[in-house]
């Protein structure tokens, strides 16, 4: 009679060593938690052999009959060690189609990468005709001549990977741009491998592109890499499916493992985070920060009390590459048992990140080898070490660098610790993985250092452990079915899903959902569900998902043999951001002249999202675009308004339309186009230019239209909002004066569409005329206003809102430096004013978010849930920005705690970054700060009616100040000679 198989093989290969564990799930909750055997080894050349010895000894160690075994699922480091470690072996050269129109071309291809990696990986990339507007139509349809041709340039180089990623293509039902120029590739460039934008991750163009990007650089690596695992298990005559285990720490199919490398990216630290839950599952009344040191790095993340890790906020970063998808709240450093460990010029000890990997018991000195290692300075400061020959160490004269090895590696740990953590509080460390050997017993920071049973096989027992998920991401139509009901459907689907990849149906839960309303498009809805549930062990009819590429020999893998790192130049490391002293770092004011630096630049951009009350679009794009100009040699120079003559021309430009379309859709040339439009009309030139609105992306666009080189003029430290608003008519020109001010203005939609208002009755019928043109030209349009005189500039100006952007931008800045993320809020306020001038409103966790669209503005509610007990709700309504805060006891009592005009802002409390409201999401840690705002919008009856509850029709809702509005203080005025 056959064997019912029960028991799940978990085996986790790094880049040094190879766990495993047999695990019997029935005896979990046994003092030995039912771990059958275990076993570490040295991961080989080819995987293949390690994982296969690993298995064998452990059948041999427990007497295991192989038809016992229900699944095996291998988790890896390898894919993620070999971008930490910017392996030219392993990361291939890509190639970036980019399907945009005239779109984005400000912001290349990974320019916001790390220099040396950028220089590894990027390799060539093109604009080409493409992309889609927001509704569905076409900015541009593809061109396959086109395509062709560079094709044939990417071919001529020698680039075998290649990205194609289009403009809000993970929309795209009907068009399918990207899969058609994929099969124009294939046809061109034979055997090339294609990654498709849509394929990797969501809305966010550049975060989508950077994760296709380098989910395109590992392919080949990854491809023979899961090949070599399903070897492996063939060769053991195991007849259970193989899973990989994905970044959320559920399982994946080794077929789209292959496809999806990315997906594995964090699933190292994840299975250890996974299995120190599993291990320590008696304590868990208590967050515990988890240190997995391998051989190659150490993986540092937050295992939150219900045992599952910190999720990473809106956007993660993989060794310095920003990007959109799920993952876990993790740093790496390069720090593992076979760290190489030299002195540089200067004769400073340093500790990786090189690391020897799997040849550490052939390179590392303790083993006979050269290469002096974190183990051997380890061993040689531990008499009582099993491991290798001690002897070999005493006589390689490293005894006088012990001490100050030891204090490196207690720093590092320390650091990386601290970074990760929300509050200076000691937290519980809790330390697994085979390199846990180099850690000290003891750690600033650390209310004690724990080190469980087993604890350095943790990432095996997460593999073996983790669960089974089943994600449907999908457009549906809402015209028949209310939102609810399309979620509960799609929900049904996920669930069966989890069911069809090999959960147990009566285990299987939802536990995320996503729904995001299409813009302009009547009816249609983004869903995106994704449901989980336990293994069902009962299964047989799982298929295990093989890897479609040929049968490799032994020694296959050597064509991904590590090659020595070459040094970055002086050129690139001057182009990474450098460390900056915060405290004692003063602008350059020549003058009266602030000359806006990159670390001047960054700052603002942090400021300016976080005055964006849950609007504006995000910065980071423009910030980009700006930085290039800079780098290009241009110069952003900002002066005060008070310095304005009377008679100066002062001009004003803005986007125009929704801030989830310009995440999406990166600018082009249609906000200089405005600007060249109008003033060719007026025959005149301005002499400053000020932003229409501080908050979000319209902050940085005074300053990058400023230092265009066709403009090169000053901008204003200023706007006409003093935060953000959804409509241009709430500006303070007009709570003073009831007669049109910016006229004449035009629009242009970058795509060769411009329109122009010369006259109208007020500036609400200009916005109502633009506003009904909008959609039609792609729900994003540059806005140039007609110019405003320096006399009346002086009078309606929010004042020095540059400079309050570069002060709040700075405490956060100094918050993480510093690692005070708890009480960036309470820096932030010291900014603005102090407590009289704001406060904290709230702090918890989103469990909400509804949205709805009318007229093309994104309304909703998002609902926070903290307080005592958290039996306390905070909801905020939004029309593009947050409206009111209104306060839910546990009785269902509501109390409104702040509304417009003053400022509602909404900051991740894992790291001090504004949230907007396009990035709600549940689960999301917030924090919810309340500004006052200026006395131009709270002096007058007007101006609160413009500005105030009125202005969005809530005309039951009375304006009550937070407190006393603190003009900001100029950074011209502070640090200009002699203040």
């Amino acid at each position: 009679m056959a064997k019912t198989p029960y028991l799940r093989i978990g085996v986790d290969v790094g880049g040094t060593n190879t766990d495993g564990v047999i695990l019997d799930p029935s005896r979990s909750t046994e003092e030995g938690r039912g771990i059958v055997a275990w076993h570490k080894a040295s991961t080989t050349g080819n995987p293949s052999d390690g994982i296969n010895n690993a298995i064998t000894t452990m059948f041999e160690k427990s007497n295991t009959d192989p038809d016992e075994v229900a699944s095996v699922t291998i988790g890896t480091t390898h894919f993620i060690n070999a971008v930490v470690e910017m392996d030219r072996a392993r990361l291939a050269q890509v190639a970036v189609i980019r399907l945009c129109g005239p779109f984005s071309k400000g912001v290349p291809p990974c320019v916001d990468w790390p220099a040396q990696l950028r220089d590894l990986v990027c390799g060539y990339y093109c604009f080409l005709q493409g992309g889609l507007e927001v509704d569905g139509n076409l900015i541009a349809d593809i061109d396959e001549e086109e395509i062709r041709q560079h094709c044939e340039i990417i071919k001529s180089k020698g680039i075998k990977s290649v990205v194609i990623a289009g403009v809000f293509s993970p929309v795209d039902i009907l068009h399918k741009q990207e899969q058609r120029a994929a099969d124009v590739v294939r046809a061109v460039y034979p055997g090339v491998d294609i990654v498709l934008s849509q394929d990797v991750a969501n809305l966010g163009f550049l975060e989508r592109e950077n994760a296709a990007i380098l989910n395109a650089s590992i392919l080949p690596f990854a491809r023979k890499t899961l090949q070599s695992f399903q070897s492996a298990i063939s060769r053991l005559k195991l007849k259970c499916p193989v899973f990989i285990t994905q970044n959320d720490g559920t399982i994946l199919r080794a077929s789209d493992a292959a496809r999806l490398p990315i997906r594995t990216f964090s699933s190292g630290p994840t299975n250890s985070m996974r299995g120190a839950a599993f291990l320590t599952q008696n304590e868990g009344q208590e967050a515990m920060m988890v240190v997995d040191i391998g051989g190659t790095t150490t993986d540092v993340g937050l295992l939150l009390a219900n045992g599952f890790p910190r999720q990473a906020a809106a956007f993660s970063e993989i060794s310095g590459v920003r990007t959109n998808f799920s993952y876990p709240d993790v740093r790496s450093i390069g720090l593992g048992g076979g760290s190489i460990v030299r002195k540089d010029k200067n004769g400073i000890l340093t500790i990786g990140p090189e690391s020897v990997g799997y040849q550490l018991p052939t390179k590392a000195i303790v083993f006979g080898g050269a290469t002096p290692t974190a183990t051997d300075y380890t061993v040689l400061g531990d008499p009582e070490s099993s491991i290798g020959d001690r002897n070999l160490v005493l006589n390689a004269s490293l005894e006088s660098d012990l001490l100050e090895f030891k204090k490196t590696v207690k720093l590092m740990l320390e650091r990386v610790i601290d970074t990760m953590k929300t509050s200076a509080d000691d937290i519980p460390v809790l330390l697994v993985g085979g390199g846990a050997v180099l850690a000290p017993n003891e750690l600033a920071g650390a209310s004690r250092v724990v080190k469980p049973q087993w604890s350095g096989v943790a990432n095996a027992i997460g593999a073996a452990t983790a669960r089974v998920s089943g994600i449907i991401d999908t457009i549906e139509s809402t015209e028949a079915k209310s939102a609810a009901e399309v979620m509960k459907d799609i929900s049904a689907r996920a669930i069966a899903r989890a069911v069809d990849n090999g959960a147990k149906e009566e285990t299987v839960e939802v536990v995320e959902m996503d729904h995001v309303p299409l813009q302009y498009i009547a009816n249609k809805s983004r869903f995106i569900i994704k449901a989980v549930g336990d293994f069902d062990f009962s299964r047989t009819n799982i298929g295990d998902g093989a890897v479609e590429v040929d049968s490799i020999a032994e020694d296959d893998m050597t064509e991904f043999a590590k090659q020595p790192r070459e040094s970055s130049s002086e050129n690139q490391k001057a182009l990474d951001s450098p460390d900056i002293d915060i405290e004692n770092y003063k602008p350059t004011i020549k003058g009266r002249e602030w000359i806006i630096s990159e670390t001047d630049l960054s700052w603002i951009s942090t400021g300016c999202y976080i005055l964006g009350t849950g609007g504006g679009g995000s910065p980071y794009g423009h910030m980009l675009r700006l930085r290039e100009i800079m780098r290009n040699g241009g110069v952003v120079r900002v002066i005060s308004p008070d310095d304005l003559k009377d008679d100066d021309l002062v001009a004003c430009g803005g986007g125009k339309g929704s801030p989830t379309v310009s995440i999406e859709k990166l600018p082009g040339d249609e906000m200089m186009q405005s600007q060249n439009e109008l003033y060719k009309y007026m025959n005149t030139k301005p002499d400053a230019v000020i932003a229409l609105e501080i908050g979000g992306g319209n902050g940085l666009q005074g300053m990058i239209l400023g230092a265009s080189t066709n403009m090169n003029i000053p901008t204003v430290d200023g706007d006409w909002m003093g935060r953000a608003y959804p409509v241009a008519w709430q500006t303070t020109p007009v709570v003073f004066e009831t007669k049109p001010v910016f006229l004449p203005s035009t629009i242009c939609d970058g795509n060769g569409n411009v329109m122009f208002m010369t006259q109208a009755t007020s500036e609400l019928m200009v916005e109502k005329a633009f506003r009904a043109a909008l959609s039609q030209m792609g729900s994003h349009v540059a806005c140039a206003k007609g110019p405003v005189s320096g006399r009346n500039t002086k009078s309606w100006v929010v004042e020095h809102t540059i400079s309050l952007s570069w002060r709040i931008g700075r405490a956060v800045a100094l918050s993480r430096q510093s690692n005070q993320t708890d009480t960036v809020a309470e820096s932030i306020i010291s900014q603005v004013g102090g407590d009289a001038a704001a406060r904290i409103l709230f702090k918890g966790k989103i469990v909400g978010v509804q949205r709805t669209l009318r007229m093309g503005h994104v309304y909703g509610e998002v609902i926070i849930e903290g307080g005592v007990d958290g039996k306390e709700k905070l909801k905020i309504p939004f029309k593009n920005e947050n409206i009111l805060a209104v306060k839910e006891d546990s009785n269902g009592l509501e109390t409104v705690l702040a509304s417009v005009p003053d400022l509602i802002c909404v900051i991740d409390t894992q790291n001090g970054e504004a949230i907007g409201t396009p990035e709600y999401r549940y689960g999301l840690l917030v924090t919810v700060l309340g500004i006052v705002a200026s006395e131009k919008w709270t002096s007058t009856t007007r101006g609160l009616e413009i500005g105030g509850p009125k202005g969005f029709g809530m005309d039951d809702i009375e304006y009550k100040s937070l407190g006393t509005f603190q003009k900001p203080k100029s950074v011209i005025d502070e640090y200009s000679v002699g203040a």
